[in-house]
């Protein structure tokens, strides 16, 4: 498969290659996040198992199917105190697992771009030789995203109550204008910030966001759309499958095994975008970076 990666993409030719890519490599990337994914997929099924829950439907109180369906959602999730406990135990082991998937797909991804050979071992392999800064940087990123969510939402509940009493629909409307202000001002901090997880991998970066602010320079608007793109599709994929099945399977453990597998597919989708990104980033920074260094020369030659 000929791919051309080292030009500049447009934000039509990243999606059409992400998922040429996600086609193409799509046994590799999908068995490294089976291989990371499914063990914690695993444990959270047999949580529910052993909590009670049915394996092919699960149905609550109701008169008619719907409101059995419906119902079962709310009971089961209020069943057990410690099945929810050990869920949220297993889904913390997550946040050091994950990383590494999306590491060693981004590292498969930089292999292709220079014609090398890899395996599945050997970039699981070259991902855990980061896992020291990808699991430090990553939990520095999630605490700085909390931080940028809590505190404009404490601003905006403020507001919107302070206005809502002296005028309830100028002190609605305030708040709404607000948090969508806030919810483009993160997104776009975000997106500035979000390449510190390729610069960590790929470029030995100890945290990367000063990286990542560099290579987003002139580029925060087309990468932000794309991270709202690629994040629609995904969730779209996610909840069509979900609502189609919960109809008739109720939360049921069946309905885990589909979603858990249809998340190990739209996760490959998102790194692999990612990758994609990144490296499109990189390859116009390093340009723009040769283009300053050629004008240097040529000044200091005249």
């Amino acid at each position: 498969m000929d791919i051309k990666f080292n030009r500049p993409k447009g934000f039509g030719e990243i999606l059409d290659l992400t998922f040429k890519l996600s086609k193409y490599k799509f046994s590799d990337f999908l068995l490294i996040n089976l291989i990371f994914m499914g063990p914690i997929y695993l444990l959270q099924i047999i949580i529910q198992l052993m909590s009670g829950v049915s394996f092919f439907r699960e149905l609550g109180t109701g008169n008619v199917w719907y409101e059995q369906i419906l119902s079962s959602f709310e009971e089961t999730g209020s069943t057990s105190l410690g099945a929810d406990l050990g869920i949220i135990a297993v889904s913390f082991l997550s946040i050091f697992l994950f990383p590494v998937a999306g590491a060693a797909i981004l590292i498969a991804i930089n292999h292709m771009r220079k014609n090398e050979e890899y395996t599945v071992g050997s970039v699981i392999k070259e991902g855990f030789s980061r896992y020291g800064p990808i699991l430090g940087s990553s939990i520095l990123f999630v605490l700085l995203v909390i931080g940028l969510v809590f505190i404009p939402i404490i601003i905006v509940v403020l507001v919107g109550f302070v206005g809502a009493l002296v005028n309830p629909v100028a002190g609605i409307l305030i708040a709404v204008l607000l948090f969508i202000s806030f919810l483009i001002g993160i997104g776009l901090l975000l997106t500035k910030w979000g390449f510190y997880f390729g610069s960590v991998v790929l470029d030995g970066e100890a945290i990367g966001f000063s990286r990542s602010w560099k290579l987003t320079k002139n580029r925060t608007w087309a990468l932000f759309g794309l991270y709202l793109v690629f994040s629609l599709i995904v969730s779209s994929i996610s909840y069509a499958v979900e609502v189609s099945f919960g109809i008739f399977l109720g939360n049921s453990v069946l309905l885990s095994i589909i979603s858990s597998v249809v998340s190990l597919f739209t996760t490959m989708i998102f790194s692999v975008g990612y990758s994609v990104m990144y490296l499109d980033a990189k390859t116009r920074h390093d340009a723009d970076d040769l283009k300053e260094m050629i004008e240097d020369y040529n000044a200091v030659q005249s």
